[in-house]
């Protein structure tokens, strides 16, 4: 390091040391224990190690070398993280922005320093995406925890109405599933409903087709059990798309646990006009094959209006329902009655 003769500039350095670590700390902590990524937390950490070995005491004891008259500001806009994505935006830019600093003012200085703020700082706009992918992740998975209603479509001229009508009734979960339309009204079925979903902050996520699904945006794919594998699936889509199997029996369960999955569809529990492949598994049989599943799962085949009372009332409490919502012409209502039933609410 050449000393340097200003110690405005040491000031400097030293204040955006501080912000970049700083910054870097929150980045970590959600990664440690939002995202459970211990991949991330080992690359940040080497940051913030690198940039604390770069802290000299030179730097330090110009701390207070003028008095900071930013100290204390605050804006509006700082109120308004309410959101992970927020925190995680905002702290990537106050490290990008710090280290761009470091690296203005310790070039002819502290060249290492500079060179390691460049890096770092480059880095960060990559670590900035792969958080926000992996967060969003997250959020969806919450949404499956967090609602008990699952809606899968069928082949219907009125599609979109169809969905819109869900939607409306608080359906926050919708599965786009076509067996016999053409690709290109396929994929533009698609990208409507995944605008629509959008605007109601609902999950949408594509039956079966990994490449309607890329096309559209979905947030999620679902796979049968003679569909792409699960890791196939998982390189192709990235971190943040919601992942969810079909099973229908206890081996299936449990080496579909084994990979990296976000629910499960089981079934069929009852006789089912579209689930045909497998024989009715039963209350009592599904009771037991699940027993031991921790993540999201739904029953699936032959759940209408009439048996819903009878799931609730064996703790099966979430369910996806495709033909009982699709065939009627009381969708909407059998929909806010299967809710309030599964939550409870009378």
């Amino acid at each position: 390091m050449k000393h340097s003769e200003d110690p405005r500039v040491a000031q400097i350095i030293d204040a955006n040391l501080d912000r970049a670590r700083e910054g870097l700390r929150v980045l970590e902590d959600w990664a440690r224990f939002g995202l459970g990524r211990e991949d991330v937390v080992k690359e940040i950490k080497n940051y913030r190690q690198i940039l604390g070995r770069n802290h000299l005491k030179d730097y330090k004891e110009a701390r207070n070398y003028h008095p900071d008259i930013g100290m204390g500001l605050s804006h509006p806009e700082q109120l308004k993280r309410d959101k992970i994505e927020d925190i995680i935006s905002s702290n990537s830019a106050r490290v990008q922005e710090a280290l761009r600093v470091i690296e203005e003012f310790a070039r002819n200085r502290h060249s290492e320093l500079a060179l390691s703020a460049s890096k770092i700082r480059y880095e960060t706009y990559q670590l900035e995406i792969l958080l926000l992918k992996s967060s969003m992740r997250e959020v969806n998975k919450q949404k499956l925890i967090d609602n008990n209603l699952y809606f899968i479509t069928s082949n219907t001229s009125n599609l979109i109405k169809q969905v819109q009508n869900m939607l409306d009734c608080g359906v926050k979960i919708i599965q786009y599933r076509f067996k016999d339309s053409n690709d290109l009204e396929n994929i533009n079925n698609a990208i409507n409903l995944k605008e629509l979903c959008k605007k109601y902050e609902a999950l949408f996520i594509v039956n079966d087709r990994l490449d309607i699904a890329l096309a559209s945006d979905a947030d999620g794919l679902h796979l049968g059990q003679e569909d792409l594998e699960i890791e196939h699936a998982r390189r192709i889509l990235g971190p943040s798309k919601i992942i969810g199997l079909s099973a229908h029996s206890e081996v299936e369960i449990t080496k579909a646990l084994k990979h990296e999955i976000d629910y499960l569809g089981i079934g069929p529990i009852f006789k089912s006009t579209t689930k045909t492949g497998n024989p009715p598994l039963g209350i009592e049989k599904i009771k037991f094959i699940t027993k031991e599943i921790t993540i999201p799962w739904f029953a699936i085949g032959g759940v209408n209006s009439q048996n819903i009372t009878a799931l609730k009332r064996n703790n099966i409490n979430k369910v996806a329902v495709i033909s009982d919502l699709n065939s009627s012409d009381k969708s909407k209502e059998k929909a806010i009655m299967i809710i309030k039933t599964l939550s409870n609410e009378n």
